[in-house]
């Protein structure tokens, strides 16, 4: 075989993998799409004060069996944002979004929005949230050393 013969089957087989992958991000897109109309359909708004909040693996968060039971293998190993709180006189253990994670107060009291046990949304009761300053990354660090700066 030439070298053209051998580049040209690796890229046809470049050409099926990229075909084949763009087909199963439209299908992950449709079933991320609808499963976010069913969380808007079905969000509340309640009142809880934040007892804890830890990112853990998904059998030791303390999440009830069914829910555990649900969950795709892949996602067992994967740790989650766990937040406890209480809501009334319960105490749930609730899963966080990722992108709100880090805005949840611990020992105050909120205003949340969830899904089930699914926390969508925090607003502060009393006044706004304090944000956390975005940590600085690796490479950004090891410049600011270079530079002598703090």
């Amino acid at each position: 075989m030439k070298v053209w013969q051998i580049l040209l089957i690796i890229l046809i087989v470049l050409a099926i993998v990229m075909v084949v992958l763009y087909f199963l991000g439209k299908r992950a897109q449709k079933k991320q799409e609808a499963q976010q109309e069913q969380i808007e359909a079905a969000k509340q708004t309640v009142s809880m004060l934040i007892i804890d909040k830890k990112r853990m693996k998904i059998k030791e968060s303390g999440l009830p069996q069914m829910v555990i039971d649900q969950t795709p293998k892949l996602m067992r190993r994967a740790k989650l944002p766990i937040v406890k709180a209480k809501i009334g006189p319960k105490i749930m253990t609730m899963v966080a979004e990722e992108s709100i994670y880090d805005s949840i107060p611990l020992k105050k009291e909120v205003k949340a929005t969830i899904s089930g046990i699914y926390i969508v949304g925090v607003k502060g009761l009393r006044g706004p949230l304090e944000v956390p300053a975005k940590k600085k990354g690796f490479w950004k660090r090891m410049m600011s050393k270079a530079r002598g700066e703090n």
